[in-house]
């Protein structure tokens, strides 16, 4: 049997009224495709992937069977696919809704690599195709939606990295290695964020910048910092906001200048550091 992509596995049998998928591909991942669906009597064909296949079901029941075992999966749980296993899937009773990603195995190795201190090319394998994990599935959950409608792509990189990193070392039976001191590096990621905040970073560039693979980079950045990679970068945009409005800059051009997408991200990350809005920032140093 051949492999296909996801989105050859949704034209085998169309979707009928009431049901949807909505299939994208992430930011700061190379065509990592991810799936958010709601279905209630579509059934997939058998079928594998090149990829692995790791997601959590919001909503009711799916059904589907693997290795030779049938399972069911429901809220809080995380499903796993390993790459080219032959599998299916469909509702149990009123149907399902569900968060997919197709991580490619080179993403996993990476991952894989930088907890377990790996060198080579051993491919994590995931011993369970059904587990009840809700601190894994909110994880996946969380950084599902920031990828499918948030507008800063390094948050949702970051989150994604940190919940395969738990289902790795959970569910694949990696070791989480202490990491050593990594100021270096560190530092270096510091500079680099400072000198372009304004811009919008990848951790992937960071990370090669520093010469750290991702996963370790926001690990070690965060013994270091207290903060992850990306609380940083938003720190720093806020304290650049600060001294524009500080002279009186409007708001809009404030967030424009500093990195943020638009006024109201500016306004959620300013008020949540320092209590005000930037528009009562301003016209307090302005009175």
């Amino acid at each position: 049997m051949d492999s296909v992509s996801q989105s050859q596995t949704l034209g085998i049998r169309p979707l009928r009224s009431g049901e949807r998928a909505e299939l994208f591909l992430a930011r700061h991942f190379d065509s990592l495709e991810c799936l958010s669906a709601t279905f209630a009597t579509h059934a997939y064909a058998p079928h594998a992937h090149d990829t692995y296949v790791v997601g959590t079901i919001e909503t009711g029941c799916e059904a589907w069977s693997v290795r030779g075992e049938r399972h069911y999966g429901g809220p809080g749980d995380v499903t796993f696919i390993n790459p080219l296993e032959v599998h299916d899937g469909e509702p149990i009773g009123e149907g399902y809704s569900y968060r997919m990603t197709y991580p490619a195995v080179a993403l996993m190795q990476e991952i894989a690599s930088s907890l377990a201190g790996w060198r080579g090319d051993r491919t994590p394998f995931f011993r369970q195709a059904c587990v009840h994990d809700p601190e894994g599935a909110a994880m996946l959950s969380r950084a599902h939606r920031a990828m499918e409608t948030g507008p800063d792509g390094l948050r949702g990189e970051e989150l994604l990295l940190r919940a395969y990193a738990h289902c790795l070392v959970r569910h694949a039976g990696l070791p989480a290695c202490a990491i050593g001191s990594e100021a270096g590096p560190v530092a270096r990621a510091r500079n680099l964020m400072e000198a372009r905040h304004e811009e919008d970073l990848s951790l992937a560039e960071i990370a090669r910048i520093c010469g750290l693979p991702r996963h370790h980079l926001i690990r070690a950045f965060r013994r270091e910092t207290g903060l992850t990679p990306h609380a940083w970068l938003v720190d720093i945009r806020v304290r650049r906001a600060r001294d524009r409005l500080r002279r009186g800059e409007a708001p809009g051009a404030v967030a424009a200048a500093t990195g943020f997408c638009d006024q109201a991200h500016l306004t959620r990350a300013f008020k949540a550091r320092l209590g005000v809005t930037p528009g009562a920032f301003r016209a307090a140093h302005l009175s």
